[in-house]
């Protein structure tokens, strides 16, 4: 399984990149290795302001439904609009052409809680 090194990592297996007060998110590897071949994603939170934790969309495998959690507080300004013709690049490429959201970020500094590559690969016994 791939973890890159410079992203952080939830405990609900969503990933972070961030970029100065911008941030793009995803699923993680694993959590679309767990989940199967993904035929949906459904996210309608463009413009809504989030709090740490919330749900900003789910994902739809083909054998199950699973929300999706925004790992720091911040405003949605962008869906990749790719995965509503392609949602199976979360599984081909769920680092790059596969990322879900772009936020921007409420406090720049809200990563407390956030997991490393090491703690996240602890975290899932990789």
């Amino acid at each position: 399984m791939n973890f890159p090194s410079e992203l952080k990592y939830t405990e609900d297996h969503e990933w972070i990149r961030i970029e100065g007060d911008t941030a793009f998110i995803g699923i993680t590897d694993h959590a679309q290795k767990e989940l199967g071949d993904i035929v949906y994603v459904d996210i309608n939170t463009v413009g809504d302001s989030l709090g740490k934790g919330e749900v900003f969309g789910s994902v739809e495998a083909v054998k199950t439904v699973s929300d999706l959690f925004i790992p720091v507080a911040g405003t949605v300004t962008e869906v990749n609009d790719e995965l509503d013709s392609e949602p199976e690049l979360v599984n081909s490429d769920p680092y790059g052409r596969g990322w879900m959201v772009k936020i921007t970020l409420a406090n720049p500094d809200d990563t407390e809680g956030l997991l490393s590559v090491e703690d996240y690969k602890q975290f899932i016994g990789a």
